[in-house]
């Protein structure tokens, strides 16, 4: 039978790479990297572990192995999975994987490597195929901004999210309370080079929300068949925080010249009222019971409903804009008192995921949380 001490802990070298490792390590698993060439220093130097020979624990930093290739995309090929394979490897999906691969085709079928999750959920993060986060949450009976099909409807502020051209797995922005300002916010992003004609078609026109984000960063373990929240978090981006830090008088003069961008840099600790909290988990349950529907078995591990906290009256609403069905991005979810409540110490996600790995390995249950 084989025992923790078999298996190994894989994932891709960017996004939360290093939570994951961390938390690994903390429940006594091997740890390995898989990195591009050229952004592998962080993981094969700066964070390798020096382990005790005698306990395998990490005396210090938390990869126990880096394997390079020349692109991301190239953990696809047969010899690498087949390495992954051979070392027992456990795989942990974030979104720089879905990313960098491009293709939820080949991640479904293509790749063999067990992966901690429902491989068949992460591509309803995609607004353009079906069903997707839209339907979970119409399913869920969750509230996300108004949309406007027709450009021609909009009668209120509204951000339009639109595909970049260089980067597809970016999106560019722009407001527009009406028609004609839309028209031209896509009149300047065409002429800027932002995107294409082709991809305005698949662009999303949703109301803009005034309130204050929050990321509510849940786990479901189907070996407790229990919600957690572990973390809630706000994020940092560039560059619409230090455009919004100027003095007005020279914040609008510069906003002409400078395009408006909403790039992550980075993402603060946050904690949010008690008198939300029941609101929130209640949006998480059905949110699972939405995803068993619609993409079974469900939701494995972690999610993260992305929402604003607008104000009353009569009370304040979780209204939720975006949905990652996979490790979050934020490694300071921690810091939130949330886990402890629950746990009697703080967890990150990361070791969150080792320890459910854990349970179902010592349970016989590790079918229920791989595909």
């Amino acid at each position: 039978m084989k025992t923790i001490k078999d298996y190994t802990i894989a994932v891709l070298g960017s996004h939360s790479a290093l939570d994951v490792c961390r938390g690994a390590k903390d429940e006594g698993f091997k740890t390995l990297v898989i990195a591009q060439k050229g952004r592998d220093k962080t993981y094969a130097k700066y964070y390798k572990s020096d382990s005790s020979e005698s306990t395998g624990q990490a005396l210090f930093g938390c990869v126990d192995e880096t394997v390079v290739l020349n692109k991301f995309a190239d953990i696809l090929k047969p010899k690498i999975q087949k390495e992954l394979i051979k070392r027992n490897c456990i795989f942990i999906p974030h979104r720089s994987f879905e990313v960098y691969i491009n293709d939820y085709n080949a991640i479904e079928k293509k790749f063999k490597v067990p992966m901690f999750g429902n491989r068949f959920l992460l591509k309803a993060e995609e607004r353009t195929v079906k069903p997707n986060q839209y339907d979970l949450l119409d399913s869920a009976k969750i509230r996300y901004p108004k949309q406007f099909k027709d450009s021609k409807d909009i009668d209120r502020l509204c951000i339009v999210k639109i595909l970049e051209k260089t980067r597809g797995f970016e999106r560019a922005f722009f407001f527009a309370c009406s028609f004609e300002e839309y028209k031209i916010g896509i009149a300047q992003g065409l002429g800027l080079g932002k995107f294409t004609k082709e991809q305005i078609k698949s662009a999303v026109i949703e109301e803009f929300i005034v309130g204050v984000q929050v990321n509510f960063n849940f786990f479901y373990s189907p070996v407790n068949k229990r919600l957690e929240l572990i973390g809630t978090d706000t994020r940092r981006q560039t560059n619409i925080e230090g455009l919004t830090k100027l003095p007005s008088i020279y914040e609008e003069k510069l906003i002409k010249k400078v395009d408006i961008k909403y790039e992550e840099a980075g993402h603060i600790a946050v904690t949010v009222l008690e008198s939300l909290l029941e609101n929130a988990f209640g949006m998480g349950e059905r949110f699972v019971t939405a995803t068993q529907k619609l993409f079974k078995p469900g939701v494995i591990g972690p999610f993260g409903l992305q929402a604003m906290i607008t104000a009353g009256p009569p009370k304040k609403e979780i209204i939720v804009f975006d949905v990652s069905p996979r490790m979050p991005g934020s490694p300071g979810i921690f810091a939130t008192p949330y886990s402890g409540y629950l746990f009697g110490q703080n967890l990150s996600m990361g070791k969150r995921v080792a320890i459910e790995i854990k349970q179902a390995l010592k349970e016989n249950k590790i079918d229920q949380i791989l595909t």
